[in-house]
């Protein structure tokens, strides 16, 4: 194991920051709270037009690798010596010799960085250009790379099973985010090197608060993309307007679906009833569900195959006290335990869907006992200091906490 102050962690990202990948920073914050000493490369600079609040807290540099655009003279300054700065250089051509140009700048970039700046260990978020990217410079660097997958980068048409597989083979360690995920990944890889972590959080900023007496509020939370399911709740929404329930629907979020979704609430004319209010921050999200009757989240599996792995909204939800709705999709049922911890219904069932919200609008003892058992399986299996810790260790390194400001 090494420890302190000789590792030095990268983190390599495609974007940061996102608005929507709260998850990194949660896991990020914490590594920096146990006295990690932390880089974050990204591929590319945001594109989003919101931040969460608690990305101000992170202490990590953030160094941005060349990308679309780079000249000649660019790929030369990355790579330095060649013979010296990256052993080997041309001999490792063969196995990414259909990486695109770009990456192969970025990942020359970064291990130049990896030499000055003495990382000693590299960790990419998502098995796509990220992991492309920090396995060649760790290969360049001669030293170990990792990676977590998530789902997108799992179960999306467009993932090439072929160099998941390579890319998996060569990480010292090789992470998801679910049980399902894990299985999934060992029948179709047979990765060996595999551990499921789950994404966690920081409890403290998700205070429990008891369900029992609160207005008849929907809450749901995410990117406006199919996967999501938010077309069948606004449909839910209507039946549940049909059969004269009165409440109001708030969606928090921003994507590509924003424009199809507005004309369907429009059209059904539930203007009144549901209100999309775009991205929030973190804080003013945390609000809104712990005013709330409960949560939905009716995620499905998109046309092109993608999918939630386990949305992060779900768990602070449920440390939060508000009682969760969702789907048996991939890793869900992990944490929403029908009946236990919440309500499954099955994906883009409607009816299913709107029979949930209104059962757990009218029995609030129903949505207090599944709060309750929500709220320790929390505790137990998604705090996130806990989690990190077990990725610590799979980067080999013993960390010491930070001293407390004085």
């Amino acid at each position: 194991m090494i420890s302190e102050p000789s590792a030095r962690i990268a983190y390599v990202v495609k974007r940061y920051p996102r608005y929507s990948e709260t998850f990194i920073v949660n896991e990020i914050l914490a590594h920096e709270a146990a006295g990690l000493s932390l880089e974050i490369c990204s591929l590319y600079p945001s594109i989003d037009t919101h931040f969460q609040d608690n990305i101000a807290s992170v202490r990590a540099p953030v160094r941005y690798l060349p990308g679309e655009g780079s000249k000649v003279a660019t790929f030369w300054s990355a790579l330095g010596d060649s013979s010296t700065a990256i052993p080997d250089f041309w001999s490792k051509l063969g196995w990414f010799k259909k990486a695109e140009v770009r990456e192969i700048f970025q990942a020359m970039a970064l291990a130049r960085l990896v030499r000055e700046r003495g990382i000693t260990h590299l960790h990419a978020h998502f098995g796509s250009a990220s992991a492309t990217v920090a396995r060649m410079a760790a290969q360049f660097a001669e030293i170990p790379y990792s990676v977590t997958l998530h789902a997108k980068d799992i179960f999306h048409e467009s993932v090439n099973a072929e160099d998941l597989r390579q890319k998996l083979a060569d990480a010292s360690a090789v992470i998801t985010v679910s049980d399902y995920n894990a299985s999934h990944l060992r029948q179709q890889f047979g990765t060996a090197n595999l551990r499921r972590i789950y994404n966690g959080i920081d409890l403290i900023r998700f205070p429990y608060a008891s369900p029992a007496e609160r207005p008849p509020v929907i809450v749901a939370v995410g990117r406006l993309v199919e996967k999501k399911g938010f077309i069948h709740l606004i449909e839910a929404c209507h039946r549940l307007v049909q059969d004269d329930r009165s409440f109001r629907c708030h969606i928090i979020g921003e994507g590509e679906q924003e424009e199809e979704l507005q004309g369907r609430i429009a059209a059904l004319g539930l203007g009144n009833v549901i209100k999309l209010l775009g991205p929030c921050p973190q804080r003013e999200t945390i609000q809104h569900i712990q005013k709330a009757t409960l949560l939905a989240a009716p995620c499905i599996v998109g046309k092109d195959g993608n999918r939630d792995g386990l949305p992060t909204v779900l768990i602070e939800a449920m440390a939060l006290g508000t009682p969760c709705i969702s789907t048996d999709v991939t890793g869900i049922p992990e944490i929403v335990r029908d009946g236990v911890t919440g309500l499954l219904v099955p994906p883009a069932d409607v009816p299913a869907l709107a029979g949930a919200i209104q059962l757990l609008m009218s029995d609030p003892l129903l949505r207090v006992r599944l709060a309750e058992r929500a709220r320790s399986l929390v505790e137990s299996d998604f705090e996130i200091h806990s989690n990190a810790a077990q990725l610590r260790k799979l980067f080999g390194v013993v960390a010491s906490p930070a001293p407390a400001p004085i």
